[in-house]
């Protein structure tokens, strides 16, 4: 299961390195880039709890295998598009796939172990994410740069069939197939409904209002997103209280940590997949690095953020109560390091690459221990619906950091309405100050919510 886990999440970031190429093949817009990064969270956060009620209706090993499949063939035809649009389409459907397999993975680890078992294998599944995040950039560019038998960028979606075969292969044989447990609890239509249409209303515009001219639509498709939003908070509310199955519970937002954990990882997220978005595009568009050369650029961020996931829990304990609001400083002062070493247009010598192990420790700092702690302490009841809300969360700041900040990169650079375009690296630097002010917000943000 961690084998998928490991082969979803290389997905993510591997795109993250084709992305410029697939826009040379087809011909992309900047938003249409946006929406292939961003079109698989958008699903992979809409679906996710659901995915999780699947498991515990129908039984974890069945419905992983089952979203497996799916994400295997969602894959194929990804590496089979043939054009911009079917890509963004089978990309959604790749990140249904992930919502139906990743949540079985929490579900089991929260179910199969307690205490500091449980925190130990909490940290392996960390782990994971760091080497997926390390391995997808590297790997994204080592395949664009081979350019296999002429196929591009391609060979970034194939890859993952045959690991995903081999996998269902093994999987039938070691994961459980039973069925699932009798009190489970229904699936929350109403609310998956109104949380999709939620995010589509504001993703949309995000993506597609800075190519459009910011039309009237695109405020108003904002608006109606922030009133549909509420309407699913009030919805879920009025379930709870009625004794139904609510997407997310309420109880779990007030169990103690648990906002504050929702409102870091969500910055964590946001900042990571902006920050990664916008030095992609920088990189092989403004500076003309290579995919492979862009991929190992990365490659120190993402190494730091394993080593660190992999060892803050043996620091001094005099260090642990300041990690998290630590960790968003170093993050808030190496982003903003990366945009003034690469103002000039140039590569930023070693003070560039000191600001990427910045962020990577930083951003290690802020998301394992606050991930850990906040699911350390959940009630064995409540386990599965605190699993599914941060990851959603995880899922929808990583969503609103591509669509957000890549909207800021591409109007800085087109500057609609201003005297002259911005150079990459002048919006580069612009969005790394806003993304340095973000991480400011994560900083304080213990500081303000554990007063109230």
């Amino acid at each position: 299961m961690l084998a998928a886990l490991f082969m979803a999440l290389l997905d993510v970031f591997i795109v993250n390195v084709a992305a410029p190429t697939i826009g040379s093949d087809f011909g992309a817009s900047g938003a249409q880039l946006q929406l292939v990064v961003a079109g698989y969270a958008i699903t992979y956060s809409v679906l996710l709890i659901t995915g999780a009620r699947l498991g515990d209706r129908l039984g974890h090993g069945r419905v992983h295998l089952a979203g497996l499949a799916l994400f295997t063939g969602a894959s194929l035809a990804c590496g089979l598009a043939p054009g911009v649009g079917w890509l963004i389409a089978f990309r959604l459907l790749q990140g249904a796939g992930s919502a139906v397999m990743i949540p079985q993975v929490l579900s089991l680890i929260q179910r199969a172990f307690t205490g500091e078992a449980r925190m130990r294998a909490l940290g392996v599944y960390a782990a994971v994410l760091a080497v997926g995040a390390a391995a997808g950039q590297v790997l994204g560019g080592v395949l664009v740069s081979a350019d296999l038998f002429g196929t591009g960028w391609r060979p970034v979606f194939l890859v993952n069939v045959p690991v995903g075969l081999f996998l269902l292969v093994v999987g039938r044989r070691v994961l459980p197939r039973g069925g699932g447990a009798e009190s489970a609890r229904g699936l929350d239509r109403t609310g998956q409904l109104l949380l999709g249409a939620a995010v589509s209303l504001v993703t949309v515009p995000l993506v597609l209002g800075q190519e459009e001219g910011w039309p009237l639509w695109s405020w108003l498709s904002l608006a109606a997103g922030g009133v549909v939003f509420a309407l699913f908070c009030a919805h879920e509310s009025r379930l709870a209280r009625r004794g139904g199955a609510p997407l997310i519970a309420p109880r779990v937002l007030r169990h103690p940590g648990t906002a504050l954990a929702v409102v870091r990882i969500a910055v964590v997220m946001a900042v990571n997949g902006g920050f990664l978005f916008l030095l992609t595009l920088h990189l092989q568009t403004g500076l003309g690095y290579g995919a492979l050369r862009a991929g190992l650029t990365f490659a120190p961020t993402a190494v730091v953020f394993g080593v660190v996931g992999l060892t803050w829990r043996s620091w001094p304990a005099v260090l642990q109560r300041a990690l998290v609001p630590g960790g968003f400083a170093l993050v808030a002062v190496s982003v903003a390091g990366v945009g003034l070493a690469l103002r000039h247009g140039g590569e930023g010598g070693a003070a560039v690459y000191a600001a990427y192990v910045g962020v990577g420790a930083g951003l290690a700092m802020a998301y394992g221990p606050t991930l850990t702690r906040a699911l350390a302490g959940v009630r064995a009841e409540d386990a599965a619906d605190a699993s599914g809300l941060l990851a959603t969360v995880t899922q929808l700041g990583q969503l609103v950091g591509v669509a957000g900040f890549g909207t800021l990169f591409l109007n800085r650079l087109e500057s609609l309405g201003g005297p002259r375009a911005y150079t990459s690296s002048e919006a580069l630097l612009a969005c790394a100050y806003v993304l340095a002010a973000t991480a400011v917000v994560g900083a304080v943000s213990g500081l303000v919510l554990r007063r109230r």
